[in-house]
């Protein structure tokens, strides 16, 4: 695949919208892509018309992954001054054009043993993954596809959502005395987290968390009689420690809930390939089956999910090289 060919179907992918839940006319566009091409295909059922695809042209050793499915809102191609915009323009549509076209340089050479695996749902739950996970053909590495700077990853972060409950007692506001206000109680358990020394990792650094949700109260004269909010923290290690420190020191303020917990994960790197630890999650914890991981990818996470989602066309040409180079160097090992 020419440079030129891999900017247009890059731009045909980005616009189509397949913000999450819509991604059944892009995951139609990729699969009828690659029959194209020549390989075989298997569209695999995930929820209603929505399907994972799966492609190879022999006996996968080494697979490239990564996800078709974008945050809203949508917003078609452009290219200006070397860089191409629009809603998945680094998460992840470029990075999935970039990892055919290293597999298509790849198969021109002869080497057939490299598959692709391309799943909806990684910004929303990665239902696309755990069904991706039963289809494992016997690979022996996954190299995932995130904005990394066209970096190895050396770790990722987990995530432990944690829905923080507080009880009270109703009442007139002109008689507080008689109630018991539960977002009192959920504010000062919000204060008291700040004084919380979470665990820290060499390589991630420390565990840290936001308050992404908050409600609580039916009007200003009542005295709420409930309260909550939704913590999301990433990750360094065991979600059971940050569920025992808030035990410990929230104490009766608030009860705990589990709503999502996603492991970190450490990754294989190669010598010679730049590396860093990402704070973000992926879908590599829910492919366990598929090899040893790796993570790369053009483009950058600081501008992935924003209104100036965007990627370097140069990025994305060299993406191909070094899809292409890892994995000739992971074969070359088997």
């Amino acid at each position: 695949m020419d440079p030129v060919a891999q900017i247009r179907l890059t731009r045909e992918l980005v616009d189509i919208d397949s913000t999450t839940g819509r991604e059944a006319d892009a995951g139609r566009w990729i699969a009828s892509t690659l029959r194209r091409l020549g390989y075989h295909v298997t569209e695999q059922p995930v929820a209603g018309d929505r399907v994972n695809v799966i492609a190879s042209a022999g006996d996968p050793a080494v697979v490239f992954s990564t996800h078709f499915d974008c945050v809203p809102p949508f917003f078609p191609s452009r290219e200006q001054d070397g860089r191409l915009y629009g809603r998945g323009a680094c998460d992840a549509k470029g990075i999935l054009v970039a990892q055919i076209a290293a597999a298509e340089r790849l198969r021109a050479a002869g080497e057939t043993r490299v598959g692709l695996l391309f799943v909806v749902a990684e910004e929303r739950g990665s239902e696309g993954a755990k069904a991706a996970n039963a289809a494992a053909p016997g690979s022996r590495f996954l190299v995932n596809g995130e904005p990394t700077d066209n970096r190895l990853g050396l770790a990722t972060r987990g995530v432990y959502r944690v829905r923080l409950r507080a009880a009270g007692r109703a009442a007139h506001s002109s008689l507080p005395a008689l109630g018991e206000s539960a977002i009192d109680k959920l504010v000062d358990a919000i204060v008291a987290l700040r004084g919380i020394d979470w665990p820290a990792d060499p390589e991630l650094g420390r565990t840290f968390y936001s308050v992404g949700l908050i409600s609580g109260g039916v009007a200003p004269n009542v005295i709420p009689a409930s309260a909550e909010a939704e913590l999301m923290f990433r990750t360094i290690g065991d979600a059971g420690i940050l569920r025992r420190l808030m035990t410990e020191r929230l104490g009766t303020l608030v009860s705990l809930d589990d709503v999502l917990v996603v492991p970190p994960v450490r990754l294989h790197t190669v010598p010679g390939v730049e590396s860093r630890a990402f704070a973000f999650t992926t879908d590599v914890p829910f492919l366990d089956r598929w090899g040893v991981p790796l993570l790369i990818g053009p483009g950058s996470v600081t501008v992935a999910h924003t209104d100036d989602e965007h990627v370097a066309v140069s990025e994305l040409h060299r993406a191909v090289d070094l899809y292409a180079t890892l994995a000739r160097t992971l074969l070359s090992g088997l």
